[in-house]
C-alpha cells in the first residue's frame, strides 16, 4: 500500500519516532511512505487531498482539523489515518486557561469519527478515541525508539573515579534529562526536589541534552546542546535518567520518549508514576519510583552508592524495550494493523 503521512514536518519528533522509523520494515511488508507537510494556509487547506488521490491511505499526524478541512480530506482520499501520541483534546500543562478546551475536543470527535483507522500511542489515549470510534477501528502503537543508536556503557566505565582512581560511592554521579525549551517548562516546576537532590547528595550533577538551559542551584548543571546525531551518545554517557512530568491530564497521555531513551542506553531510571511512567518503571525492577523529594533524595543516594543496582536496572530496562519499545515491535504493530485494515477495506469494498 502507497502510504503518505500529513505531518508537522519530516524531521518533527513525532514524525520521526512514530512514523518514518518504520519505513523499513514497512518496505519488506510491500508499503511505501511518503510523508507531506500539513498545508497551514486557508488556500492549502482548501485544497486539502486533491493531489493525495494516488495513496492507498493518508495519514494525518496529530494535528486536529476543523469540520470543514476534515469533510473535504475525507472525501477526496481512499481511506484516511489518525495518528496521535498526546492528549490534543486538551490544552498542555502550561496554559494559562487550563485543560479544558471545547474547540480542541470538538476537532477531536470529528477528526476520529472520520478516520477509518486510528492509531493511539497508549491506553490513555485510546481510551478517549473509544468514546467515538469502535474498537475494530483502533489500535494502541507505542512510541518506540532505535535501540542500536544506543550503545550501553560497561559496568566498569560506569563507575565513578575519585581523583586518585578509587571507586568514590557519589563521585561524579551524573544525571541525565533529555527535552526541548517546551518539556523544560516542566522540570522547572521540579526545581525545589533537583536542588535538594543537590544539597544531599555529593558529588551529583545534573545533565541536561537541550536547546534551552536552566540552573537548580546547588546541583550543578552541564549544559549540552541537542543533536539528533549525538543524542542517543550524550545520553548514554551518563549514568541515571531521570523522568519526572506534573500529575495532570495532559501528562497523563504522554507516550514516555524521555523514559524509553534512557533505558534504550541501559540507565537506571528515576520517575514519578504518572502516565505510561507507571509502565516503564516498575519499581526496584526497570527503575525507581518516587513522587516525594524525600523519595527522590532517597532514589539517588541508592544508585549512587551501588554501581551493580545501576547496571541491573538498565539491562532491566534496555530489556524491556528491545522486547516492547523498539523500532521492530513497534513496526510488527504497524504492519499488522495495515494488514487487518486493508483486508477489512476489501471485505467491506
Amino acid at each position: 500500500m502507497r502510504l503518505v503521512a500529513l505531518a508537522e514536518s519530516e524531521s518533527h519528533v513525532c514524525c520521526r519516532y512514530r512514523l518514518t522509523a518504520f519505513r523499513g520494515a514497512l518496505a519488506a511488508a510491500g508499503h511505501t511512505l511518503d510523508v507531506r507537510p500539513l498545508p497551514q494556509s486557508l488556500l492549502g487547506r482548501l485544497q486539502l487531498g486533491r493531489d493525495l488521490t494516488s495513496y492507498g491511505a493518508v495519514i494525518l499526524q496529530r494535528k486536529l482539523l476543523p469540520r470543514w478541512a476534515i469533510g473535504l480530506l475525507r472525501r477526496r482520499v481512499r481511506r484516511l489515518l489518525f495518528d496521535f501520541d498526546d492528549a490534543v483534546w486538551l490544552r498542555d500543562s502550561y496554559s494559562a486557561k487550563g485543560f479544558d478546551d471545547p474547540k480542541r475536543a470538538a476537532r477531536f470527535r470529528v477528526t476520529v469519527g472520520a478516520c477509518d483507522l486510528v492509531i493511539a500511542g497508549n491506553e490513555y489515549l485510546a481510551a478517549e478515541a473509544r468514546k467515538f470510534v469502535p474498537a475494530v477501528r483502533l489500535r494502541v502503537i507505542p512510541t518506540c525508539v532505535d535501540v542500536a543508536k544506543y550503545v550501553v556503557r560497561s559496568l566498569r566505565d560506569r563507575i565513578p573515579k575519585t581523583g586518585h582512581g578509587v571507586t568514590g560511592p557519589h563521585e561524579a554521579l551524573r544525571l541525565v534529562w533529555v527535552g526541548s525549551s517546551s518539556t523544560l517548562k516542566g522540570l522547572e516546576r521540579f526545581a525545589p526536589t533537583l536542588s535538594a537532590i543537590g544539597r544531599a547528595v555529593p558529588g551529583v550533577r545534573l545533565k541536561l541534552v537541550c536547546d534551552r538551559f536552566a540552573e537548580f542551584p546547588p546541583l550543578p548543571v552541564e549544559r549540552c546542546v541537542w543533536a539528533e546525531a549525538t543524542e542517543a551518545a550524550e545520553i548514554a554517557a551518563a549514568d541515571v535518567g531521570i523522568g519526572w512530568v506534573p500529575d495532570d491530564p495532559w501528562s497523563r497521555g504522554k507516550c514516555g520518549l524521555k523514559v524509553l531513551q534512557y533505558q534504550a542506553a541501559g540507565l537506571p531510571v528515576i520517575a514519578n508514576a504518572v502516565g505510561v511512567q507507571s509502565d516503564f518503571v516498575r519499581d526496584t525492577e526497570t527503575g525507581i519510583r518516587a513522587t516525594t523529594t524525600d523519595e527522590w533524595v532517597n532514589a539517588v543516594r541508592a544508585l549512587a552508592a551501588d554501581p551493580a543496582l545501576r547496571s541491573r536496572l538498565g539491562a532491566a530496562g534496555r530489556k524491556q524495550v528491545e522486547e516492547r519499545f523498539s523500532v521492530e515491535a513497534g513496526a510488527r504493530l504497524w504492519v499488522d494493523a495495515l494488514a487487518r485494515f486493508a483486508g477489512d477495506a476489501r471485505r467491506a469494498g
